[in-house]
């Protein structure tokens, strides 16, 4: 498995991704945004994972906030093809995007993940996030209130 900077090329191949994260109700997104709206939102630390010559997932931060106190502050995304779940591809991207984002001067990095998203959760805390708390009915997705597990990693220095 190469894990790499994400790439512009790569967008089809991460949006096919992005969608089945859709399709499987693990994002309050119902739709992808277009490359220009999801490269805007992203900072530029993101990843993918390839096998074979595939992108089998991906990985970004986006800034928690703008002001100038929180710049070390960031929001991990996560997601994994259907075809390379179970493999190790999700972990070798989010140790990754930990180890560059230290790097980059990041001290919190923060995730939102629906509690039935046991795998999710699983692998923040196989990676050093700790859950902080539970927003309950945050948001709806599909006429339903969904309850969201925040979870953070702060850096060890």
């Amino acid at each position: 498995m190469l894990i790499r900077d994400l790439e512009e090329r790569d967008w089809p191949a991460v949006k096919a991704i992005f969608e089945e994260g859709i399709a499987a109700g693990a994002t309050f997104y119902t739709e992808v945004p277009p490359w220009e709206d999801w490269d805007g939102a992203h900072l530029p630390l993101r990843l993918v994972a390839e096998e074979d010559g595939q992108v089998a997932g991906w990985a970004a931060l986006t800034p928690y906030s703008d002001r100038d106190c929180y710049r070390g502050v960031a929001e991990s995304s996560v997601y994994v093809a259907a075809r390379a779940r179970g493999r190790g591809v999700g972990r070798a991207l989010m140790e990754r995007l930990v180890r560059d984002s230290e790097e980059a001067g990041y001290w919190t990095l923060q995730a939102g993940v629906f509690p039935e998203n046991d795998a999710s959760l699983a692998l923040h805390r196989r990676c050093g996030f700790r859950v902080v708390g539970v927003r309950e009915r945050l948001g709806q997705l599909a006429g339903d209130w969904k309850d969201v597990v925040l979870l953070e990693r702060r850096t060890e220095r």
